[in-house]
């Protein structure tokens, strides 16, 4: 019982540091991987919570008959192991985040902890590969574009549409180009909308996309977040495009179509949900979990004098 309280408060110290060490850097939010209660501590720095277990280094320990420097270098490993996987967890946490405008641009503070450990690590967005990725698709697409796209793929991914499993394609801007090497093989379900009804950056007109995702064929977007067309299929010519092997027909289309005009392409797998995105013939980035990180405010209630 004394050695659990003593962890209990060995851990709010280092919790109490990660909270300092946020607000001395003016961070933009504290990220909790791992079981963590950062109950008693305040702060008014956003703070994401997620979960993700690992396998214990006494698992480790016991498995292994090894000479003893050899079970000290195991264990060094094991640690580094599974401090780097999340480590990686949280880096790509931050960016999803960030690419759905739930986080600002800046450092953010992470607390990470192991089955055996528990560590504070700083991250610079500006630094971060997918962040990186997005701004460059940001050049040809307007930010709140690709935000609103990629919510809605987010929810595709996570969720399908009636507990099934869904893979669909969006093709973002350059219309006229991909209009004219595509051809519609269901009518077109926003043809003659009025433009507020297709309009994505209007959150109540998801649904219909939802909807329409179980169609075959892909997504026509404009630059301004009009829906042009759904169930569109690509005429192009993909031989050359060389994409991972598993990946079928509906994203080497979507990876072509790329290298033929100037849009961008989003994909979402129907196996996995795993959600790519290709620019220029090639793939710019691939998101392997959509797992969304818990808001928790940890600002105490003021009343008012």
């Amino acid at each position: 019982m004394a050695y659990k309280r003593d962890k209990m408060e060995r851990i709010k110290t280092i919790l109490k540091s990660a909270v300092k060490l946020a607000e001395d850097l003016e961070a933009t939010a504290i990220i909790v991987s791992g079981d963590i209660s950062l109950d008693g501590i305040d702060t008014d720095i956003p703070v994401f919570f997620s979960s993700r277990r690992t396998k214990s280094i006494i698992d480790h320990l016991v498995s292994t008959s090894k000479a003893r420097e050899e079970k000290v270098r195991g264990v060094a490993d094991d640690i580094t192991q599974q401090a780097t996987g999340k480590i990686d967890h949280l880096e790509d946490l931050s960016a999803t985040e960030y690419m759905l405008g739930e986080l600002e641009m800046g450092l953010v503070v992470g607390v990470i902890e192991t089955t055996d450990s528990i560590g504070i690590i700083v991250h610079n967005l500006e630094d971060n590969r997918l962040v990186q990725s997005l701004k460059t698709c940001e050049e040809r697409v307007p930010a709140e574009v690709m935000r609103t796209v990629l919510k809605i793929a987010f929810d595709i991914s996570s969720t399908g549409r009636e507990g099934k499993p869904v893979g669909t394609a969006f093709i973002l801007g350059d219309v006229e180009e991909v209009m004219a090497r595509s051809h519609q093989i269901i009518l077109n379900p926003y043809a003659g909308h009025r433009d507020e009804d297709r309009d994505l950056l209007n959150k109540k007109n998801w649904e219909s996309v939802k909807e329409f995702s179980q169609l075959d064929g892909v997504f026509v977007i404009s630059d301004d977040g009009k829906m042009e067309a759904a169930g569109r299929y690509l005429d192009i010519d993909a031989r050359d495009i060389r994409l991972d092997k598993g990946l079928g027909g509906r994203h080497v289309s979507a990876a072509a179509i790329t290298r033929d005009t100037v849009a961008i392409a989003i994909t979402v797998s129907e196996s996995g949900g795993l959600i790519h995105i290709y620019m220029d013939g090639k793939e710019l980035m691939s998101i392997e979990s959509t797992q969304r990180a818990m808001f928790c405010t940890l600002q105490e209630d003021k009343n008012e004098n």
